[in-house]
């Protein structure tokens, strides 16, 4: 019997085989080193956003125990797996130097004050949340022309996809226990939608730009917007736009007909997630 090599056979993101990495087909790909780079500055820095959303449910012993042991472990491992990933294709692109200097202006966004003002409300901005993560991963496992990353981002999207669904299983819970019109959930909808215009995530390609580039702190972002306009333009033929708007739609537990008549507005709200990669943690 022929010997199955690792590449061919099925890993998990706790065994990546960083060493059967496409390095040709990929190393000359800027928009991935952006985009995998700026995705676990992000993801890691979700050790933060966790402490965050464990203070707000303190009293949420189940999900306060969730956020730590899944979430948490999992959105960091995500970040880490990427971050070998750049580091193996990239060795000469300063990551850590570019993380902590993201870092440095994340942890000044990143605040109890940015949390929605009531619980069923947060649940619902973190499935706004998750629902660009999920879309996110999707596209770039379809823009990457390299087999380890594209298989990666695949393993990402699917936790990604299962926090969504914690996530608005407590959603739901917190609107039983404090009944929230749709109004007040689409507007809350509607805040991170728009946030997301200038999210973290341009943070992130900001500094992996001015590291990349070595740029400075004041630099002038002319060069960096038509970068950005560039990389959204290319991820706009991976981007799955009918699943973004049925996930951002779902907790407004609209009936089927009117969720018929909205869905198509709806598709093109979602692909503002395009121009800023993701969205918040």
């Amino acid at each position: 019997m022929q010997k199955q090599t690792h590449s061919a056979m099925s890993w998990n993101l706790d065994q990546v085989p960083y060493h059967d990495i496409n390095i040709q087909a990929v190393r000359l790909r800027e928009d991935l080193l952006y985009l995998v780079a700026g995705a676990s500055f992000i993801e890691i820095a979700a050790d933060l956003y966790t402490d965050n959303l464990i203070e707000y449910f303190n009293d949420q012993a189940v999900i306060m125990q969730w956020l730590l042991d899944h979430w948490k472990f999992e959105e960091t491992r995500h970040g880490y797996v990427l971050r070998d990933y750049v580091k193996h294709v990239w060795p000469e692109f300063d990551w850590e130097r570019a993380y902590q200097s993201f870092f440095a202006d994340y942890s000044a966004q990143c605040t109890q004050e940015a949390l929605e003002p009531t619980r069923c409300l947060e649940m619902a901005a973190r499935c706004v949340v998750e629902t660009g993560t999920a879309t996110f991963y999707q596209a770039l496992s379809g823009q990457a022309n390299e087999p380890v990353l594209a298989r990666m981002a695949s393993l990402i999207r699917a936790d990604e996809i299962s926090h969504y669904k914690h996530f608005y299983q407590y959603f739901k819970l917190y609107r039983e226990l404090d009944p929230t019109s749709r109004l007040k959930i689409f507007r809350a909808i509607g805040r991170r939608v728009m946030e997301a215009r200038n999210s973290d995530a341009e943070t992130a390609l900001w500094h992996v730009y001015m590291v990349h580039r070595n740029a400075g702190n004041n630099s002038d972002k002319t060069g960096f917007k038509k970068m950005c306009a560039q990389f959204s333009r290319q991820f706009r033929q991976h981007y799955p736009l009918d699943m973004a708007a049925k996930m951002l739609l779902r907790p407004l537990d609209l009936p089927k007909p009117l969720t018929r008549v909205v869905e198509g507005p709806i598709v093109k709200i979602a692909g503002r997630f395009i121009s800023d990669r993701r969205g918040t943690k």
